[in-house]
């Protein structure tokens, strides 16, 4: 039996990424409930607004978008305006750049120098505003405040001779930062990951022998498709109705995947990069519980995406794994908020401790990352309020210490605990008995080795953020 008690966390965790969905096959057919699907099992990485656009008659674009949930989005009606298709492309958004409302929502739609086309992005360009600039002194226009309408304006504007990939190409090599596209065109579904291959995208193929391109794994599995492989860093990957198949590649590729995919972003089911979201999560637990042999007499996760990791501490340690605490799941993950105001102001994520597993009891309370350390207090004063005796927290990644800029809401250094106290002065504001962090040497072993993005944990930036980009960050 468990004691409710409710944490009011206008913040819980950080916002996520965003999620892109792309089909493409010989025949039409309900490509839309397909891409539904495929968003369905996104949801975790946006919960503002979600999209859909249908290619039809090969020269145009039927589309739907709207703010909310998937499932809030979509119903059979909205389903049923969009026609049988060969490709279809599909979003679900948290706003890196610009603000929530529809306009913002994705795919973005356009008419171009090659008709109608559409695109979803998963990412944020740090040069965005200064391409922008440029083409608005050119005469162009923009509805929207993001980055993405910037990527699909430069795309078509770098066209030339109806190749829309040479197009493609060009305006991808102009921009800074991180980006995973799919992109239709012509009845052609276009795959991009940036130079460093920041973000995650992945390909798969359906048993009707559709192609399936996504930013995880888990969204091949909701449509019935296998993984073929991960579009590389780099990469441009043009797939027609037919199934062939064209790659071609940006320059200077040099991968630096995002680390905090594994700790956190991505879902414990999904395969990134070859490497099993699961089996890093649960090596950083046996690693922990190698490392750090506290004398406690249970183990437990902060739901969800510590639990797996809490699962390998336990294994190795031989401390029952208990639930301490539990999450309400129709609140869903209500930290992606659009603004700090909005996390503080209008959610309630409500926690319940179990509190019969844990009066008494001394634990060791696992979590995948302490970003701004409000949860974390929040959580440790719960479970003493339900009768723990201790609770020692064990973190399975090292110390946020510097922003993000490249698609993940750690933007300014004021919003991280990290950069601010040491990791005792942490534990103390927490109010935890003991603290301790995984070594990022220890994580990057677990998530297969070398070529990561570290840079909110060591502040080494695969690119260089200039200036005036880190003041427009500031800004936001």
């Amino acid at each position: 039996m468990k004691n409710e008690a409710v944490i009011c966390d206008r913040e819980w965790k950080i916002k996520e990424e965003c999620g892109v969905f792309g089909i493409i096959g010989k025949e039409p057919c309900d490509v839309a409930r397909k891409i539904y699907f495929g968003l369905f099992a996104l949801q975790h990485r946006g919960q503002e607004s979600a999209g859909i656009a249908v290619s039809y008659q090969r020269t145009k674009v039927a589309y739907y978008k709207n703010l909310g949930l998937v499932n809030d989005v979509f119903g059979d009606e909205e389903l049923k305006l969009l026609p049988d298709s060969k490709v279809g492309v599909g979003h679900v958004r948290y706003s890196t750049t610009g603000t929530n409302n529809v306009v913002n929502a994705q795919p973005v739609v356009f008419y171009g120098k090659l008709g109608r086309m559409a695109l979803a992005h998963n990412g944020n360009v740090i040069n965005a505003d200064k391409i922008k600039y440029d083409m608005m002194k050119c005469g162009h226009i923009f509805q929207s405040s993001t980055d993405s309408e910037v990527i699909s304006a430069r795309i078509n504007y770098r066209i030339q001779d109806k190749n829309v990939v040479d197009g493609v190409i060009e305006a991808c090599e102009e921009f800074k930062g991180a980006f995973s596209l799919v992109i239709m065109a012509e009845e052609r579904l276009i795959a991009v990951r940036d130079r460093l291959g920041l973000k995650p995208l992945v390909l798969g193929q359906t048993p009707e022998g559709e192609y399936v391109v996504a930013s995880e794994s888990c969204a091949l599995d909701a449509v019935g498709a296998i993984i073929v492989r991960d579009i590389e860093p780099g990469e441009v990957l043009t797939i027609d109705t037919d199934g062939n198949m064209e790659s071609r590649y940006l320059k200077n590729i040099d991968k630096k995947a995002c680390i905090f995919e594994y700790v956190y972003l991505a879902r414990s089911d999904s395969v990134i990069d070859g490497v099993s979201v699961y089996d890093a999560r649960y090596e950083c637990g046996r690693m922990l519980a190698e490392l750090y042999k506290i004398d406690a007499d249970l183990v437990s996760g902060v739901p969800d995406s510590a639990l797996v990791c809490a699962k390998g501490y336990s294994d190795v340690s031989g401390l029952p794994m208990v639930d301490a605490i539990t999450k309400n799941r129709y609140v869903g993950r209500t930290f992606i908020q659009p603004s700090q105001s909005m996390r503080e102001n209008t959610v309630s994520i409500k926690l319940n401790a179990f509190r019969n597993n844990i009066k008494g009891k001394r634990i060791v309370l696992i979590d995948d990352s302490i970003v701004r350390g409000t949860t974390s207090k929040k959580i440790v004063d719960l479970l003493k309020k339900n009768g723990a005796k201790e609770v020692h927290m064990i973190i399975g990644s090292p110390i946020v210490s510097y922003p993000c800029f490249f698609g993940v809401d750690m933007q300014t250094k004021e919003q991280l605990i990290g950069s601010k106290l040491s990791k005792d002065e942490i534990c103390k504001a927490i109010g935890a008995d003991s603290l301790n962090y995984i070594p990022i040497e220890y994580l990057k072993k677990a998530c297969g080795g070398q070529g990561f993005c570290c840079a909110c944990f060591d502040g080494i930036y695969p690119e260089e953020v200039e200036q005036e980009d880190l003041d427009k960050f500031m800004f936001e």
